[in-house]
């Protein structure tokens, strides 16, 4: 069998480091061999940081390395869908981060060329490999507590984004709440309905570009499950990520990680540790986990997930979102196409 998988980054910003680092520490099955950013100093940085000798400035110059088999794509959310189309051309397997586009016909066109070209693409919803979500799944299938009733997740970052980042992320919807919508499909099935509502309460620049920083979101599931999912851009006290699912004789909930799991007490009361500042201290072990997965499917040649599909039905239900919030009423998903 083979024992590695010989693999290039494309992008090295935030979470294009992390993979990277994680490429090259914890995925003992991947060899990475190039990494690449239109930032040269940026991924040169990263490189000399764990020991890379190939660094390029334009992706295309990998396409043609016959000996480079994947390719992990961490590139702004704008550009996913063009690099991914050259990738898949060029007939490498393909990681690549949250989501395919912003748009559903974009993402149409991508999966038909992955469909054409018949490489492997594995979506970085990395939440999808937390332990405990993942355990919440299982009791909730399990069938012990019953049947589910009502999904619940939390879901509020540190700090609001840049500007410069918002403006091209998707907006709340598409960027932040697309994990959500990824989450709420993972624990419970398919959604029927979608109702939005939001403001801009926190990071008032965002109004400017037609975005919130505040939602609520509720979800009528095809199984009568009801779901509802809150957001915000700012949290004071850190990365707050909860899930809870009420069944008929029970729930299954997930609540915070925290830095450790001391608690000091005084006179002026019981006080325990913080919570994670933000996702990539909390999902840390998922994001390994997530690329490992992937790197084993292409080195044994078995499925990856979540899928190009699951990427699309999350940009669905994000297209969805925003038209609640435009329109003010709930949208029906066996009737909103998202091309309006």
């Amino acid at each position: 069998m083979k024992q590695q998988v010989n693999i290039a980054v494309i992008g090295t910003g935030r979470i294009g480091s992390v993979h990277t680092r994680n490429l090259v520490r914890s995925i003992h099955e991947a060899n990475l061999v190039a990494i690449c950013d239109i930032r040269l100093e940026v991924a040169q940085a990263v490189a000399d940081e764990v020991g890379i000798e190939r660094v390029v400035k334009d992706y295309h110059e990998l396409l043609e390395d016959k000996n480079i088999e994947a390719m992990l794509i961490a590139t702004n959310t704008d550009t996913h869908a063009f690099i991914v189309k050259d990738v898949a051309l060029a007939g490498k397997h393909i990681f690549c981060e949250k989501p395919l586009a912003l748009d559903l016909a974009s993402t149409d066109d991508v999966l038909d060329t992955i469909r054409k070209t018949q490489v492997k693409l594995q979506i970085g919803f990395n939440r999808r490999f937390d332990k405990s979500f993942i355990r919440v799944r299982e009791i909730v299938a399990s069938g012990e507590i019953g049947r589910p009733c009502i999904m619940h997740i939390i879901n509020r970052d540190p700090e609001p984004p840049s500007l410069e980042y918002a403006t091209t992320s998707g907006g709340m919807f598409l960027d932040m709440s697309i994990h959500d919508f990824d989450m709420a499909r993972f624990q419970i099935g398919e959604v029927e309905e979608v109702y939005a509502i939001g403001n801009v309460l926190v990071a008032p620049y965002l109004k400017d570009i037609g975005d919130v920083d505040i939602d609520i979101i509720t979800l009528r599931f095809a199984n009568g499950t009801l779901g509802s999912i809150d957001n915000s851009r700012k949290c004071t006290y850190g990365y707050d990520q909860r899930l809870e699912v009420f069944c008929t004789n029970g729930t299954a909930m997930a609540g915070n990680e925290y830095e450790h799991t001391a608690i000091m007490g005084n006179e002026a009361g019981y006080h325990s540790a913080k919570v994670p500042h933000f996702f990539i201290q909390r999902y840390a072990d998922g994001y390994v986990t997530e690329v490992r997965q992937f790197i084993q499917a292409v080195r044994d040649d078995k499925p990856v997930t979540p899928t190009g599909q699951d990427s699309r039905m999350a940009v669905l239900l994000g297209s969805a979102a925003w038209e609640s919030l435009r329109t003010n009423r709930p949208i029906s998903l066996k009737e909103f196409t998202g091309t309006k």
